[in-house]
């Protein structure tokens, strides 16, 4: 009778199957949105404060001062409908990119698929995203801003964010195990990022010489097509669009097969 081989202790995980990773990735989840408002005293009301308060900026700067018009949209709904992504993204990053680091006790010491931790901070934030969807929607009926079928672009295209939210949290948090300045590097970077996107402006602002640019931004076409289809009721660009799908899903992909092939030295590193 053939004896089978002892089992031996390995630095990578082994396979799991659906559920059990989606059980994981949950409690993972839980425990980070416990974490964040368990003691806070006004809880979810944080997730709106940060695309509120910098919306009221955008307003008086861009709007008062610079008399940047949002092509017949009230500029406080133009500007939200780009904060309210802009902030989901910021957040997921910020927190995601410190994850493995933050969790090293259970990455040294526990195998199991180790991209479970920075994907639970994205999905820690689509709480955070709801309440500020919730509060956008209160914007929209308060302007009178009536919606058109258009608006059932708004899934796909969140869909979308999510897919380049994760691909940048992926990379960021495999790289800042190896490198510590990985995390102020990516909060000075996220700091130029926004005014890389149009949210305080349209698209239609941006000098043709600067265009190529701002449309090499993934989020250009996810923010301009999902303003389009809610706040205006229109097509958006679909060739801005197209750009921005085939970057993220490329970065999906390589942030997914670079992530894999480094994980295995995460418990040596870490």
């Amino acid at each position: 009778m053939a004896i089978a081989a002892p089992r031996t202790l390995t630095d990578r995980a082994e396979p799991i199957d659906a559920a059990a990773y989606f059980e994981l990735l949950m409690n993972f989840t839980r425990r980070e949105v416990r974490g964040r408002y368990s003691q806070s005293l006004f809880g979810f009301s944080w997730a709106v404060a940060q695309p509120l308060a910098t919306m009221a900026v955008f307003t008086l700067v861009f709007s008062r001062l610079a008399n940047i018009s949002a092509d017949g949209a009230p500029y406080p709904i133009f500007a939200y409908a780009g904060l309210a992504p802009w902030f989901f993204f910021l957040n997921s990053v910020n927190s995601g990119t410190m994850s493995l680091v933050q969790y090293r006790n259970i990455v040294t010491k526990t195998c199991f698929p180790r991209e479970i931790i920075p994907l639970s901070q994205v999905c820690s934030r689509l709480l955070d995203f709801g309440a500020a969807a919730a509060l956008f929607a209160v914007l929209m009926a308060y302007y009178g801003v009536r919606l058109t079928p258009w608006v059932l672009m708004a899934p796909p295209l969140f869909a979308l964010l999510v897919a380049f939210t994760v691909a940048v949290t992926l990379m960021t948090s495999a790289a800042n195990v190896f490198y510590r300045d990985v995390s102020p590097v990516v909060q000075i970077a996220l700091q130029l990022w926004l005014y890389l996107t149009p949210i305080a402006y349209p698209m239609a602002r941006v000098p043709a010489r600067w265009k190529v640019w701002i449309a090499a931004n993934p989020l250009s076409g996810i923010v301009e097509a999902g303003r389009a289809a809610v706040v205006y009721g229109r097509a958006p660009d679909w060739d801005l669009l197209a750009c921005s799908a085939t970057l993220t899903g490329a970065a999906l992909v390589a942030a997914f097969l670079v992530f894999k092939r480094v994980d295995r030295y995460f418990a040596d590193v870490i």
